[in-house]
């Protein structure tokens, strides 16, 4: 094995095939975490029967989802203390302690033992393990952002997002395509017992992947200039995050919360209402969403494309106005019940995801310095997706089982997403092209000169 890249490397702009490999490092860690997101979201309702008592399939999906939803509420701790080894150490440390971490726990899932063999101790080591990953997730997620920005040219940090968001995405089509395939194989019995569990244990090999790949990249540009200028935080990461720069964090927490629950509405829980309620098995509730998903992931690097020429802002406010108008169009089609008219309803419900995801992934990291950029991104982004994407297919589960109706779940979408068009339209100012501290002015040619203006 070649011996891992120097940190004191020089602070230079990589050459394309370094950060070609910056960009495959940095997603590789979200690919194989959202893989783990993406089978407990699609595999739940097989999983919940396992895990809790199977008297009430609906009680014990509901705490599958509430298990799903701690791991997530518990990730702004991962922020916090991954993200100090980011900014102090380095990114490329960071990253290759939450890479080997993400993949043997995500393996564990797939050999605890269920109720019927070890009774309430079942759940409580699936609480423990999705605890612990909820904290190395709230790590990883920031330090990959911070990681590939970093290397991404100034003129093209949106593409750069776009590809990041291409792993995330791509991570959770693996996701749905294992769910399928062992749903498909398998009959219904052998799903419940065991064959649930096979998905879970190929985290281990893509992550000892992703870990040799991250040892072989160098340290990003930004953070070795930081280190040679002496640029280090002057207290706590955290506290220094907190206190200077909680103006750009809450206001990317006032639409990354629509994005939140937009992306796990749809990756989560809408498969399994396709099943459980809309009239599909539950094959073609997942093959629905992972055509869907397949179709979104060249658009990503389009989205992030479009941000670098028309700025973050107007894709922004379109998003929250798309969610607005397109969502219930969407839902309206879900309910026609059969697989076309799924696979369509999601390709309608794409529109907002479209405008939000990737513009939304490239603002913060944009707005914030390099020397708490790590966890400036991580908290960042933990505290709203730990708040509104965890507990979104848990809220949509017990919305519709209160009304009895899908568009129970548009309301609480369309709410947040005009909560969400305000805060970008008075809180965002444009920082596409702009300097990565967030001072700068846009790079000529890259975004209007009017979309700067907030």
């Amino acid at each position: 094995m070649a011996p891992p890249a120097p940190l004191t490397a020089k602070a230079e702009d990589p050459p394309p095939q370094g950060m070609s490999r910056a960009v495959v490092a940095g997603c590789i860690g979200n690919f194989v975490e959202q893989i783990d997101l993406g089978l407990y979201g699609f595999l739940a309702p097989v999983m919940a029967d396992s895990f809790f008592p199977s008297g009430n399939h609906t009680l014990s999906l509901l705490s599958t989802y509430a298990t799903f939803a701690i791991g997530i509420l518990v990730q702004p701790l991962g922020g916090v203390f991954f993200g100090r080894i980011g900014d102090r150490v380095g990114r490329r440390a960071m990253l290759t302690l939450t890479i080997s971490l993400m993949g043997v726990f995500t393996a564990c899932v797939g050999v605890l033992p269920t109720w019927d063999q070890v009774g309430v101790a079942a759940p409580v080591l699936l609480l423990l393990i999705r605890v612990v990953q909820g904290i190395v997730h709230g790590g990883e997620y920031g330090g990959a952002l911070t990681f590939i920005i970093e290397y991404a040219p100034r003129r093209r940090r949106g593409l750069f997002m776009g590809y990041a968001s291409m792993g995330v995405f791509g991570g959770l089509l693996v996701g749905a395509a294992l769910s399928s395939l062992v749903t498909a194989l398998l009959t219904e019995g052998q799903m419940s017992s065991w064959g649930w569990r096979l998905p879970f244990l190929v985290a281990l090999p893509l992550a000892a992947g992703g870990l040799l790949l991250r040892r072989r990249v160098a340290e990003t540009p930004a953070f070795l200039a930081a280190v040679e200028g002496d640029a280090v935080p002057e207290e706590s990461p955290v506290m220094e995050t907190i206190r200077r720069y909680w103006r750009p964090l809450l206001t990317f927490s006032g639409y990354a919360m629509t994005n939140a629950v937009l992306s796990f509405v749809w990756v989560t829980y809408l498969p399994q209402w396709l099943s459980d309620e809309g009239g599909l098995s539950r094959s073609a509730a997942f093959s629905s969403n992972m055509l869907s998903l397949a179709a979104y992931l060249p658009l990503l690097a389009l989205a992030g494309l479009l941000s670098d020429r028309v700025g973050r802002k107007p894709m922004l406010l379109a998003g929250c106005v798309a969610c607005v108008v397109l969502v219930p169009l969407s839902f309206r089609l879900a309910q026609n019940g059969t697989w076309g008219w799924a696979v369509l309803a999601q390709l309608v419900y794409l529109v907002p995801e479209f405008c939000i995801a990737v513009p939304a992934t490239a603002s913060l990291p944009e707005m914030v310095p390099t020397r708490v950029r790590v966890t400036a991104t991580a908290l960042g982004f933990n505290v709203p997706f730990a708040l509104f994407s965890g507990t979104a297919p848990l809220i949509s589960t017990a919305l519709v089982g209160w009304t009895g109706s899908l568009y129970s779940v548009w309301c609480y979408l369309g709410g947040l997403a005009v909560v969400s068009f305000f805060a970008v339209l008075f809180g965002y100012r444009e920082s596409a092209g702009k300097d990565l501290s967030g001072e700068g002015e846009p790079v000529a040619g890259t975004v209007p000169a009017t979309v700067g203006a907030s």
